[in-house]
């Protein structure tokens, strides 16, 4: 079942496009499952691999403290892995497609205050330091076009059409889309460019990474630690992420009226389900509005 494992993960990769964090993801909850059954990499019979031992697995998890969202990836990968070793006729059937998924509890998105987030940014695109011009310029985009944090380290300067003002961004799954920039956004990225020295203004090349670092990119931990110092007044000092951006992205173009089909194309989401979690939050803040104006609520 080992060697198994190394073939599904390859065939994972190549085919299912699957990010490198799902496949380290993937690896981990599946070795975990054959360490439990024979112990730390001795191997496993495909005979063993059967309902009994993932459910002892699963309340394994449980009792360990893994969360209800970390237990559902791992039956997802039990039974990605199961799909295989049917095809490969290691398994004559899934014992995994007998567990039920757990319930998951639902989370609504943090969005950050419209006004105090337009505030902060404005106050730190006037700033007239270079950092702060880089700063202010991977915030504006990020929250332009609601980008997750791995999306944006990874943008190039081919992927920005200026003179259109979009972006081609690589999502999940390597799924590409065409994500419109605002005029703000476009400005401080403007700014951060006339701000970096002639020798890297000239050295860049559409290979270039837009938001480059020590080592090649910018680190997703570099853009978090921005994050967190450029924005803390505007969480209230309960600490701030880049997706939170994201999520004042889509909640901001909701409550302004626009179509929930098309926050699903801007945000990149295969399903319609994944983008509804904001109808939630509208909801929210429409019956606080009430409570709070209406003279009878």
């Amino acid at each position: 079942m080992r060697s198994a494992l190394e073939d599904f993960l390859r065939e994972f990769a190549a085919t299912r496009r699957g990010s490198a964090h799902t496949v380290a993801a993937y690896r981990r909850d599946v070795t975990r499952v054959l360490d439990f059954c024979a112990g730390e990499g001795k191997p496993v019979a495909p005979a063993q691999w059967d309902a009994p031992l993932l459910e002892r697995a699963m309340r394994d998890l449980y009792r360990t403290g893994h969360a209800a969202t970390s237990a559902a990836r791992a039956l997802a990968a039990w039974r990605c892995f199961g799909k295989f070793c049917m095809r490969r006729g290691i398994l004559k059937a899934d014992p995994a497609r007998t567990l039920p998924f757990p319930r998951r509890p639902q989370r609504l998105p943090r969005t950050l205050p419209k006004l105090d987030l337009n505030a902060a940014l404005d106050a730190l695109g006037q700033a007239g330091d270079p950092q702060a011009a880089r700063d202010a310029a991977l915030l504006e985009l990020t929250y332009s076009a609601g980008l997750r944090l791995s999306e944006l380290v990874g943008l190039d300067h081919g992927d920005l059409d200026r003179t259109g003002h979009l972006l081609r961004v690589r999502g999940k799954g390597r799924r590409e889309r065409i994500a419109p920039i605002g005029a703000r956004a476009m400005a401080a990225l403007d700014r951060y460019t006339a701000s970096l020295p002639a020798a890297q203004r000239a050295a860049v090349s559409p290979k270039s990474p837009l938001f480059p670092g020590r080592s090649g990119r910018l680190s997703g931990r570099t853009v978090q630690r921005v994050v967190a110092r450029r924005l803390s007044m505007v969480a209230s000092g309960l600490g701030v992420t880049p997706h939170a951006l994201r999520h004042s992205f889509a909640s901001h173009l909701l409550d302004a009226g626009a179509d929930l089909r098309a926050i699903q194309e801007l945000l990149g989401h295969r399903s319609l389900a994944s983008t509804q979690v904001y109808t939630h939050v509208s909801r929210t803040r429409l019956k606080e509005a009430y409570a709070q104006a209406h003279p009878r609520a």
